[in-house]
């Protein structure tokens, strides 16, 4: 071998602190496609895109991949390595030479690149490009199809016994029909339908360890379906009814499926997939896109030598792989040192199932769905010494970085979503609630101030659909541009060591985070919203303190609770009567609206109440709506709201006039500017938007 393929394979496989080269796991680069990006980025000048795929291997013998369920049951090829191939999309400069030196990774969602940049949309992205991002989008998740080209999946192993016979277990996923439908495709629920499920070791479902039960609230007890009302089958009510057609994809029910209900399957799986193979992918990836000269045939790396530091950024579902990644100890890179120097967990309260025996990544662990099976277990607490006081099991999300001085800077970001659907007071407090926790030097935790899961923001963004939720749904308030600023400030902080904005959340010290029952909202009442062209009336306001309980599960001994890892045996999962307190951000009384955490400029000049939740409207379901919140807007005049008996100002009273009102959002838009926590174009593209409003005469 030339010397300085050997030098440049070396530096591909690990450094001076990995095994020698001929043992090292290779990586082999394929770029399938280059294409320009539309546009120029100020003295970056072009972008263009790269797709393609890197074919990797995980030693299943390195301590660092230890952690790693069911690896050591993953065939392995010649060299006793276990393969995997993961799909890339990279946006780079043409000309690296401008590039500034910083990648960023976003962890696509269930295979779908959420928050790539564009400004042809969204002008405010284009910050990214004129600072000379390199962009890194790479598949982590081994359960996505490969249904559109747009959609990037990785490539794991299956597990088999010693003796290469098949593996079975017990699993279990929520059917969660929004229609009334004769059958639904595994693996199910609201996130999951459209993830390669785990067929059943049988499709005769009289067997022990099979059952489908339904509920009509998640804390209902739950109804057995007798196992001749339902099959592993495909069918349609009139050319092919129940039993149907056998099908080891999907589940036939009798009558079909009510929309008013949970459905509970429990059954024999067989095939696990390694899923957490799929972490060491995007640990070995972004190293090598990081560090690497060439692959392992000598392929240059596009990048190569230009890449100083790196950022890892998730949102929702990614955002908990993000957590997991950091949790388990995955950014501790082969080569040494750090994968990622900064992190920002975006909307993510939990960390995400899929470092067990028939993981399934994609669940969403809302309050009607997969509301036992995903991130439930594996520490909240950041502080590698934090102690949870239910379970009595100690050590937080960065003990393992800290162990070996490989933590990132941290940022995690919190709607009002995570506390009142996604349980994520606890990452605030101690267990019980009691106290808040101090937070590790290296981590910030901000909360989006009266705020959903996810959406746009603004009134244009607001639905309204009676039959499916209580009150409008969305929330005008945003965390869109906030999210922006926060991680240019991410980028500071790592690149030049400014320090970034101080965390800003709910506390108990403060009164500021509470039980639910201790909210107390104004009178919302007298209002109606255009639905279909027809002004309908919107119920007033009742506050019913619903919120998304926390129990301590008990999945069965083989389980590892502590990393969210091991083998499942107890499904559905033994609530231990010990419970996790929930508390939720206080709301300002006069206006309903949350009194801590960023508040954006729809929060400090609103047009009505952005609640973090809403109701569902079906008559005898009392659970929440799923990820969604609401938006109740304010009388025009004091007139209206006094005759309407709404307790809240009007618009009248709070601006004056249409200059008020505008003069109220460009004062909010200069604070926030002057915090870090908005860009002033992004300030300047609001104060203009309200300028063209016509919110008063």
């Amino acid at each position: 071998m030339a010397p300085v393929l050997a030098a440049a394979l070396l530096a591909a496989c690990g450094g001076s602190d990995s095994p020698p080269a001929a043992t090292a796991p290779q990586m082999r680069l394929s770029i399938t496609a280059t294409e320009d990006v539309a546009g120029t980025y100020g003295s970056v000048g072009a972008y263009e895109k790269l797709t393609g795929t890197l074919r990797g291997e995980v030693d299943p013998a390195d301590p660092r991949n230890a952690v790693i369920q069911d690896l050591q049951l993953a065939p392995v090829n010649a060299r006793g390595m276990v393969e995997y191939s993961a799909d890339f999309v990279m946006l780079k400069p043409k000309d690296m030479a401008r590039a500034s030196g910083v990648l960023r990774y976003d962890a696509p969602n269930r295979g779908n690149i959420l928050t790539q940049p564009n400004p042809a949309a969204t002008p405010g992205d284009a910050v990214y490009f004129e600072r000379g991002y390199v962009m890194l989008y790479s598949a982590w998740q081994g359960d996505v199809p490969k249904s559109t080209p747009a959609r990037l999946t990785v490539t794991v192993p299956v597990a088999r016994n010693q003796d290469g016979s098949t593996i079975t277990g017990p699993y279990r996923t929520e059917l969660v029909p929004t229609a009334a439908v004769p059958a639904m495709a595994l693996p199910g629920g609201v996130f999951n339908g459209t993830m390669i499920p785990y067929e059943p070791a049988s499709l005769d479902n009289t067997q022990p360890g099979y059952s489908l039960t339904r509920r009509r609230n998640e804390t209902d007890a739950r109804e057995p379906v007798p196992a001749g009302q339902w099959k592993f089958a495909t069918c349609d009510a009139a050319a092919n009814p129940f039993p149907g057609t056998p099908s080891p994809a999907s589940v036939c029910l009798q009558g079909g499926f009510d929309p008013q209900y949970l459905y509970e399957l429990v059954y024999v799986a067989k095939d696990p997939k390694v899923m957490g193979v799929g972490l060491a992918a995007l640990r070995d990836t972004v190293s090598f896109f990081r560090s690497a000269a060439a692959d392992a045939d000598g392929r240059a790396n596009p990048v190569a030598g230009r890449i100083q530091s790196t950022l890892g950024q998730g949102t929702s579902q990614s955002g908990n792989a993000m957590k997991t990644f950091l949790h388990l100890g995955f950014n501790q890179s082969l080569r040494g040192g750090k994968v990622f120097d900064g992190m920002f967990a975006h909307v993510a309260a939990r960390q995400t199932h899929i470092n067990t025996r028939f993981a399934v990544p994609g669940g969403g662990g809302g309050l009607r769905t997969d509301h036992t099976a995903f991130g439930q277990t594996a520490p909240r607490g950041l502080d590698k010494d934090y102690r949870d006081e239910v379970s009595g099991r100690q050590g937080g999300v960065m003990k393992r970085c800290a162990a070996t001085d490989t933590c990132p800077k941290f940022f995690l970001g919190l709607s009002g979503t995570e506390f009142w659907q996604l349980q994520g007071s606890p990452v605030l407090t101690d267990a019980n609630g009691l106290r808040d926790l101090a937070q590790p030097a290296n981590a910030r935790i901000y909360y989006y101030a009266s705020t959903q899961h996810g959406g746009t923001g603004g009134t244009e963004s607001i639905s309204y659909a009676p039959t499916r939720n209580v009150y409008p749904a969305g929330t005008v308030v945003h965390f869109t541009d906030t999210f922006r600023a926060l991680f240019i400030a991410l980028e500071d902080w790592v690149v030049r060591g400014t320090e970034p904005p101080a965390s800003q959340v709910p506390k108990v010290a403060d009164g500021t985070l509470v039980p639910p029952a201790k909210l107390v909202y104004p009178a919302m009442r007298g209002l109606t919203w255009n639905v279909g062209g027809t002004p309908t009336v919107i119920p007033a306001f009742d506050y019913l303190a619903r919120y998304n309980g926390f129990s301590l599960l008990d999945f069965g001994p083989q389980y590892v609770p502590q990393d969210e890892s091991g083998i499942a045996t107890l499904q559905p999962p033994r609530a231990l009567g010990r419970d996790y307190a929930i508390l939720v951000p206080q709301v300002d009384p006069s206006t309903g609206l949350a009194r801590a955490g960023i508040q954006s400029v729809e929060a400090r000049a609103p047009l009505g109440t952005s609640i973090e939740f809403n109701y569902v409207a079906t008559p005898g379901i009392t659970d929440l709506s799923n990820l969604t919140g609401s938006f109740i807007p304010f009388h025009k005049t004091r007139t209206a709201r006094l005759a309407a008996g709404d307790a809240r100002p009007s618009l009248e009273e709070r601006y004056g006039t249409q200059a008020g009102y505008v003069a109220a959002v460009t004062q909010a838009a200069d604070a926030l500017v002057a915090g870090r926590l908005l860009l002033r174009r992004d300030a300047d593209a609001l104060v203009a938007k309200a300028r063209a409003s016509s919110v008063l005469p």
